[in-house]
């Protein structure tokens, strides 16, 4: 096992507010974001971070009272040129609507992908596809930081980086697994449906969930 070192062969760069104009992140790109809580009605999207998969992260801090005057951020979650890799996408793509009023489209959700493939396990957090997949141990201790403060420490912007610094690689197996099983066609319909799951949820279905009994 690999023990990940969160600013090996990588660099941060921490936007305030927007994207910077001119950045090209090619036909594909990694998403994250952290917020102060797991309710994206009540809870506020601090951080979105973004990497194409080279080992860069760029880190959008959203910051009160403008947070969400972002619009080079916006386009970018908006391009309909641009795939979206997300694990579990369903909040991701349901904080960016709430708060960027943008629909994320087209997007990738790692978590669904592995429910689709690795039904030998239960295990489908980005940690366990880290490790089982790509043979690396990250660290979640900052997950429950204060990501509305109004100056990130180092370690939370290396936590935030590891969690989209992956998500390409992982993609790769996950896609030859899904060809394999030939779930690709269900894989892209669950994909599809993501922006409408998460309108669902800021409506007020997400419990009880209308698919349920």
């Amino acid at each position: 096992m690999v023990e990940a070192s969160p600013n090996a062969g990588m660099a941060n760069h921490l936007h305030i507010g927007d994207l910077p104009p001119g950045l090209a992140f090619g036909d594909s790109v990694a998403i994250d974001t952290e917020t102060m809580g797991l309710n994206p009605v009540r809870d506020r999207l601090c951080l979105v971070q973004i990497s194409r998969g080279d080992g860069d992260c760029h880190l959008v801090q959203l910051t009160p009272p403008h947070s969400y005057d972002a619009p080079n951020l916006k386009a970018l979650l908006a391009d309909p040129g641009v795939l979206k890799i997300f694990h579990f996408a369903r909040f991701d793509v349901g904080m960016i609507q709430k708060h960027l009023q943008v629909t994320c489209a087209p997007v990738y959700c790692t978590k669904i992908a592995s429910k689709l493939v690795r039904t030998f396990t239960d295990r489908h957090g980005y940690k366990d596809l880290c490790r089982d997949l790509l043979g690396i141990d990250i660290s979640k201790q900052q997950q429950s930081s204060d990501w509305g403060a109004p100056e990130l420490k180092p370690e939370q912007l290396d936590y935030a980086a590891t969690d989209v610094l992956h998500l390409h690689a992982i993609k790769q197996i996950l896609d030859e697994r899904l060809e394999r099983e030939g779930r690709r066609e269900l894989a892209q319909a669950c994909f599809s449906f993501l922006p409408h799951r998460g309108e669902l949820d800021l409506a007020g279905w997400d419990e009880p969930d209308i698919f349920s009994h």
